[in-house]
């Protein structure tokens, strides 16, 4: 599926990616999915971690957890200096060199937005000699949001949420944007609940978690609170089909279908859970591709081990550039994920 792009709603996962929200902060991102899920689910509720829990009451068979994460990386303002500039604390794993002369939003204590500029500090690159080039780390940086010191510390204080400034664009059947990771894997748990064919029978928990990027937090407690008989996370998966990549380490590519994780560091997924989605996936002619990532890790680790502990696995969508302003991925991926979700729910309480 290299051709013509799928139709998704582009709409919906826009306002997704364009909201803003990292690990602990994802109040305004958990509202706009409290509105998209509601109507989907008999009954909806937020735990004391902020887990946004819909509950789809099925004709018996296995509780199934679906789950994306609504955090995406980002920083917190950690010191303001004396004259205005901002100095970061990555909430989320980066790599500093991406991040100079990236924009970004800092969200005030005060109630503004104020639109900066990472800068790296120290003498201009154009005025160093060779011996003095070094590579960037997040301590060189701060962030200039073009007030004095003064005005800074009326508006913004330390701990106030620092978010990548962009929006979401399309080129032919690739999208760019922030946050792909998760809003992508909240958007295809939406999408499936509203693709199936008619009630299932399987109870569906679909769980929108937090704090994914610093520990898998959220979906530890939910886990562990929703009993499921068997989870898969919805995630994205680094893709490494571009210039420079070993062959080797490309596991994944944009266009071949929507990943099954065989394992990663955090979880190997349960063997007997993948061969019923492939066989579905074959069923129903929908693109997949096997996937092993040697780092990293999704909600799955921690749902595995949960209780006496659960069959999990993870979909995920290939993506470009991932932990970047730039991530990249493909819409016929998206949906072949949302397909296989929504066909794997109706039929959950098969045993094949």
């Amino acid at each position: 599926m290299t051709g013509m792009a799928a139709t998704i709603n582009l709409e919906l996962l826009k306002r997704l990616c364009e909201a803003h929200g990292v690990a602990g902060r994802e109040d305004s991102v958990r509202a706009l999915v409290h509105e998209e899920l509601e109507p989907l689910v008999d009954d909806i509720s937020t735990d004391a971690l902020g887990n946004l829990i819909g509950v789809r009451r099925g004709n018996g068979g296995p509780r199934v957890l679906i789950a994306g994460h609504l955090d995406e990386i980002g920083f917190l303002v950690k010191h303001i200096d004396a004259d205005g500039f901002l100095r970061l604390q990555p909430v989320g794993g980066f790599d500093p060199s991406r991040l100079p002369a990236q924009r970004v939003i800092v969200h005030g204590f005060a109630g503004g937005r104020h639109r900066g500029s990472i800068g790296v500090a120290g003498k201009p690159i154009h005025l160093q000699t060779p011996g003095e080039v070094k590579p960037v780390t997040i301590d060189d940086l701060f962030v200039d949001i073009g007030l004095n010191g003064e005005q800074a510390h009326a508006q913004v204080e330390v701990g106030d949420m620092v978010t990548f400034d962009r929006t979401l664009e399309t080129s032919g059947n690739y999208i760019m944007t922030k946050s792909l990771d998760d809003r992508v894997g909240v958007f295809i748990m939406l999408e499936a609940l509203k693709a199936l064919a008619g009630p299932v029978q399987a109870e569906v928990i679909a769980v929108a978690t937090t704090q994914e990027e610093v520990g898998t937090r959220g979906a530890m407690t939910v886990a562990w609170s929703q009993a499921p008989d068997i989870a898969i996370a919805l995630d994205i998966t680094p893709a490494g089909d571009f210039p420079g990549a070993p062959p080797e380490f490309v596991a994944v590519k944009l266009g071949a279908g929507v990943a099954l994780k065989i394992m990663d560091v955090t979880a190997i997924s349960d063997y007997a859970l993948n061969q019923r989605l492939r066989r579905i996936a074959d069923a129903e002619g929908i693109p997949y591709q096997l996937e092993i990532l040697g780092r990293g890790g999704t909600d799955a680790g921690v749902m595995q081990r949960s209780r006496g502990g659960v069959p999990v696995t993870a979909l995920s969508v290939p993506v470009r550039y991932a932990h970047t302003p730039n991530e990249t991925c493909s819409t016929n991926d998206i949906q072949a994920a949302i397909d296989l979700v929504a066909r794997f729910l109706e039929r959950a309480h098969l045993s094949a």
